[in-house]
């Protein structure tokens, strides 16, 4: 889970200023953890402590209220609703590697990752958006290669995963929805050969740089770990109950692997 912090910390600042090139900072000045990251630590929480995703949710907004929580989220959260609002929104997709390095199986992670989105993104696509990124790091933890993954989220989801990201980048715009913004996030990955190579090659299309990243940065680092010089720096941006979150969650279920 902490390669899509990561990846969410590295494209902060590209967010309001895109950018088409793979050449830039990793850590820059103004980066900082966004809602991105703390809702990938309340999956994470609610995964740790057999909490209720909403409830969750919820308890992380009230804490993090600054963090950039988009609108749609930000009148769910305030009034304390317990209805979905039909997103589509890659919101869904940003916050739920967890889920996919919990799970034992595929049919258990599509099931827990519909169950992290619906409780707000219930459109077909923002589920299809959570489903397929956990699937691609569950598989990628599995030892699973690219072109298996890539067949698979084709197959079950339907999306374009065969366009070069060179090609994509040319006229590729700020999109924040499921369909248009998680195919390219794995493509980002797809054609990477480190952590850091995939978080690059996410923020240099130019869209919505910080969730691209964590998404294409979550498989990354289910494919490839995370090196200690990146992984030190984006924990010392959090705060001291994310730390404990991402300290919690990777001693129980990533130290093994």
């Amino acid at each position: 889970m902490l390669g899509a912090i990561a990846g969410d910390i590295i494209g902060s600042v590209y967010e309001a200023r895109p950018i088409k090139s793979r050449d830039f900072p990793l850590f820059s000045r103004g980066c900082r953890f966004t809602d991105d990251s703390v809702l990938t630590a309340a999956v994470a929480d609610a995964i740790l402590h057999n909490a209720d995703y909403t409830d969750k949710f919820h308890e992380y907004f009230a804490r993090y209220s600054q963090a950039g929580f988009g609108g749609s989220f930000m009148q769910w959260a305030m009034t304390r609703c317990r209805r979905p609002y039909y997103s589509f929104g890659n919101g869904s997709a940003m916050r739920v590697s967890p889920v996919g390095f919990v799970c034992e199986d595929i049919d258990a992670v599509l099931a827990e990752a519909e169950k992290s989105a619906a409780v707000t993104h219930n459109h077909p696509e923002g589920i299809k958006g959570a489903q397929a990124t956990a699937a691609a790091v569950f598989m990628a933890k599995n030892g699973a290669e690219k072109l298996g993954i890539r067949a698979f989220i084709r197959e079950r989801f339907g999306y374009d995963l065969d366009r070069p990201l060179a090609e994509i980048r040319r006229n590729y715009r700020f999109d924040s929805s499921c369909q248009g913004s998680v195919p390219q996030s794995l493509i980002a990955f797809f054609e990477s050969a480190d952590y850091e190579d995939a978080v690059r090659n996410a923020i240099s299309l130019g869209g919505d740089a910080d969730t691209m990243a964590a998404i294409a940065g979550a498989v990354a680092e289910a494919a490839y770990g995370i090196p200690d010089e990146i992984r030190k720096k984006a924990l010392s941006y959090l705060d001291a109950p994310l730390k404990r979150v991402v300290q919690e969650f990777t001693d129980r279920f990533m130290t093994a692997s």
